[in-house]
């Protein structure tokens, strides 16, 4: 992944360091992305803050002792956080980039929370943790190009980035890549049980779970081929793999349940946001 060091005019803050926005802060600090001295950490969690300063950076157990400028604002909260937190970084406005990682809650509300229109929509997942992650973008035009180059640097650091230009799609995204990872967490953890159930011994059970959803996907990477085609390759006419698929390749089983699943995912994003609760619709929230 391409990974380039920014420099920032005025302080990076991050509001929040509980899983996603730690992952977030170690991609950013392990890459070099930016300077641990440039970053304003607001955590009022102790053990959190804790854990935000031994990566160098400043850490605040409030908004209230923060520098008087920022030049970006990453907000890593949850959805019902966002309507009591966000008031507070109205002193911000003037000049600084707000970048909000809670799920469903759509650029309008943001900026009548923020009083604001610079505002830039993210949904990273839990593998930015290691570098493996996957970031969706959606900025409105009130970002200039320089500032979201930024933005998209910080994301970089923790994996793939991809800008959308409908904020809707955000919300779709959030159910496949956001969620996602919980998914496959259980395919694996459904495997490791099925290797149990046939005997296979715990350990060897887990480790052949693990592995086998690594290195499949490694090939995917790796391979031209559609994931139909590859497939197809391991499934031999009459053979062991045909008799699993011929139960999860029917009408109702593995497609529809994840179908099912995905838009249960989509429509609760849609719930977390109140968008309906203000009136707003996409069109209210600009592209860029």
């Amino acid at each position: 992944m391409n990974r380039t060091s920014i420099k920032l005019d005025e302080p990076l803050i991050l509001v929040g360091c509980g899983n996603m926005g730690y992952a977030l802060l170690r991609g950013w600090i392990d890459t070099s992305t930016v300077d641990p001295a440039a970053v304003h950490v607001v955590e009022p969690v102790r053990v959190l803050r804790e854990r935000a300063m031994a990566l160098g950076v400043n850490t605040h157990e409030t908004c209230e002792t923060l520098p008087a400028k920022a030049g970006i604002i990453v907000f890593a909260l949850k959805p019902q956080a966002v309507q009591i937190e966000l008031p507070s970084y109205q002193r911000f406005s003037d000049g600084t980039v707000f970048v909000s990682i809670a799920a469903g809650v759509p650029a309008g509300k943001l900026k009548l929370l923020l009083e604001s229109p610079r505002i830039v929509r993210a949904m990273p997942n839990t593998p930015t943790s290691i570098g493996k992650g996957s970031t969706i973008i959606f900025t409105g035009s009130a970002v200039e190009d320089g500032e979201l180059e930024n933005v998209l640097s910080l994301f970089k650091a923790g994996g793939a980035v991809h800008q959308v230009t409908r904020e809707d799609l955000i919300d779709a995204a959030t159910a496949i890549s956001g969620s996602g990872p919980a998914y496959i967490f259980y395919l694996i953890e459904c495997l490791g049980d099925a290797a149990r159930e046939l005997g296979l011994p715990a350990e060897v059970a887990s480790k052949l779970a693990k592995e086998t959803v690594h290195g499949a996907a490694a090939l995917a990477f790796a391979s031209n081929d559609h994931p139909a085609e590859l497939r197809r390759q391991v499934t031999s006419p009459n053979g062991t793999t045909a008799a699993a698929m011929s139960v999860l390749a029917t009408e109702s089983a593995l497609s529809a349940l994840i179908l099912r699943a995905t838009k249960a995912a989509f429509q609760r994003s849609l719930e977390l946001g109140g968008a309906e609760e203000l009136g707003l619709t996409s069109s209210d929230q600009g592209t860029k």
